[in-house]
């Protein structure tokens, strides 16, 4: 079933049309899932071949008593993961062919996934003598623990024989798996099954974790005392998150106490040791639950661990790819194994981010009484990361019909705060909140039933979807940050034009101004040119007239001369003549 298809139906229903009561459409109450698995199994025998895995460096232990199918990963396994897996193990490990076969979540997470500062292993001491001398050590703990109960040193014992108590430890059985882990893990992987499923010893439960990590390592730790000498810039951001970690727990209630300036060295320590992640808020609640567990140094080893090999360290990077990841592959599950309240929650519009993450984020350490909080970690350092699926689902399948009678609110306060009610055990006394006893063996078998079925072809099929949205939202993202760009230039190329046009106006302003002044220029000297013209007209017109008179004067001066010389002649004529 799709989300797509899921939303068409919810929006295209005709009022007309009778919707089914969803309670009467609740997911199968059996624990179990047999049709889907056995599609899911058989689709993958038919489509995946048998892959070759190096599973001689890791052993975790499939935390079920069932007798599933055999598992294999779509993917091979990263030569990198390879070698810090090497590294972290003994040499003198039994052949890949006699070790207990991984489960499907560290087999997914160790084949798709790198590891940017690996090589910064060889600087901090991750080697196979370093691992050598680690197991040396929890197996000298381990005995010494060991004489100490026989001796009855040891006045904290529970004097109740129950599994995970001081007392009700099979010294034993504890024993063999501290003196070879991985051959017992592949003789007697039904048996240590088993165990871890009924919860780790407390007495030995930080030695045992570490152990199937193979975390300890002595050069490590003297690498976490050296960075203690160094500041980090997160410092401020570490104490200010120190006193919202288990406020209510004795070991970190004091300001001034031991674990709080425990927490404080191991997460300054990682900060400076992972300078990519730094320091993340959710990360102090893992460290804590460590810490209760180990001292400083050791749980400075197991973080690097379950942040490395484990892939927590993808859910506190910058971008927490990781965490995306799986809250998708999350969601997947829900869909395909409990359709009917994953329907209800994209009617309610119900985001897996709203109350998943901090349970993904740490581990379910969080809100979850430790109690519980223990065996979770024991199943995940056991089976991987990817076991927390099983835990997640297991509560949304235990509260599937209160939480199909609930709204937007009433919803996410239920998973934030009673989601763990159904597994109470009723006292007829009221007791404190940290008196509350839960059916904590009822919820380990749930989730393992429910883990079962999570088969590795759908957590790898899910990541391909996830890695294939992802690639249609980055190249979405690429259009548009093309298109983005190419706004930008043009935009830029506009801006240009206008400062241009805004530069051609002033200079068209400057020319009509000149051209305007040029205009007045021209009309003043047409003025002055009609006023010369006027006078040059009057002065050739007096010229004329001076001329005029001129001529007229000469010819009144010659004609008065020729009168003259007419008479003159006359006279002369006339005295001659009376001469004569």
């Amino acid at each position: 079933m799709s989300t797509d298809n899921v939303e068409l139906n919810a929006t295209s229903e005709s009022p007309s049309t009778p919707v089914p009561r969803l309670d009467s459409l609740l997911s199968p109450q059996a624990a179990t899932f047999p049709e889907a698995q056995e599609t899911r199994l058989s689709l993958a025998e038919s489509e995946l071949s048998e892959v070759a895995l190096d599973e001689s460096n890791f052993s975790p232990i499939a935390l079920s008593t069932q007798q599933n199918s055999p598992r294999t990963s779509v993917t091979s396994v990263d030569s990198q993961a390879n070698r810090l897996r090497s590294d972290a193990i003994a040499t003198n490990l039994p052949d890949a062919t006699q070790t207990h076969k991984k489960s499907v979540s560290v087999t997914t997470i160790r084949s798709n996934h790198t590891f940017p500062f690996v090589s910064r292993d060889d600087r901090a001491g991750v080697s196979n003598r370093g691992s050598v001398d680690g197991q040396q050590k929890l197996q000298e703990e381990f005995e010494r623990l060991q004489e100490e109960e026989k001796v009855g040193i040891d006045p904290s014992e529970d004097p109740e024989n129950k599994p995970g108590s001081s007392r009700g430890v099979d010294w034993d059985f504890w024993g063999a798996v501290m003196a070879d882990y991985q051959t017992f893990a592949s003789e007697r992987a039904e048996e240590l099954a088993q165990a871890i499923s009924k919860g780790i010893p407390d007495k030995v439960r930080g030695m045992v974790w570490q152990l199937m990590a193979a975390s300890k390592d002595p050069e490590l730790e003297q690498t976490y005392l050296k960075l203690l000498k160094e500041s980090s810039p997160h410092e401020k951001a570490i104490l200010r998150d120190l006193g919202r970690t288990f406020p209510h727990h004795d070991f970190f209630s004091d300001g001034q106490g031991i674990g709080q300036e425990n927490l404080y060295n191991v997460l300054k320590a990682y900060s400076l040791y992972d300078t990519q992640v730094g320091y993340c808020q959710g990360l102090p609640f893992v460290v804590a639950v460590l810490l209760l567990n180990m001292p400083d140094e050791e749980a400075f080893s197991l973080t690097i661990k379950l942040m490395q090999v484990y892939d927590l360290r993808g859910n506190f990077l910058p971008e927490m790819p990781s965490l995306a990841l799986r809250l998708f592959q999350f969601d997947r599950l829900v869909e395909e194994l409990l359709p009917v309240l994953h329907v209800h929650f994209l009617r309610q519009n119900i985001k897996s981010s709203m109350y998943c993450s901090q349970w993904f984020l740490t581990m379910f350490s969080y809100r979850f009484p430790l109690q519980i909080v223990y065996r979770i970690y024991d199943n995940v350092l056991a089976s991987g990361i990817e076991a927390i699926f099983g835990y997640s689902i297991a509560l949304l399948h235990k509260n599937e019909d209160i939480l199909l009678n609930l709204k937007f609110d009433e919803i996410l306060a239920f998973l934030n705060n009673k989601v763990l009610d159904r597994y109470k055990i009723e006292s007829a006394e009221r007791e404190d909140e940290k008196d509350v006893k839960y059916l904590i063996d009822e919820f380990v078998t749930d989730a393992g039933s429910i883990s079962s079925q999570v088969t590795s072809f759908m957590l790898d099929s899910y990541m391909h979807e996830y890695e294939d949205k992802m690639r249609e939202q980055h190249k979405h993202a690429v259009e548009v940050a093309e298109l983005r760009n190419s706004n930008r230039q043009l935009s830029q190329q506009v801006k240009n034009l206008e400062s241009t046009l805004a530069q051609l106006n002033a200079e068209h302003v400057d020319v009509l101004n000149e051209l305007v002044k040029s205009r007045l220029r021209n009309e003043e000297l047409e003025e002055s040119l009609v006023r010369y013209k006027l006078l040059y007209a009057e002065a050739m017109h007096e010229n004329e007239d001076a001329q005029s008179s001129h001529r007229i004067s000469v010819s009144r001066t010659s004609s008065s001369s020729l009168l003259s010389g007419s008479f003159l002649k006359r006279g002369s004529g006339a005295s001659k003549s009376s001469q004569a």
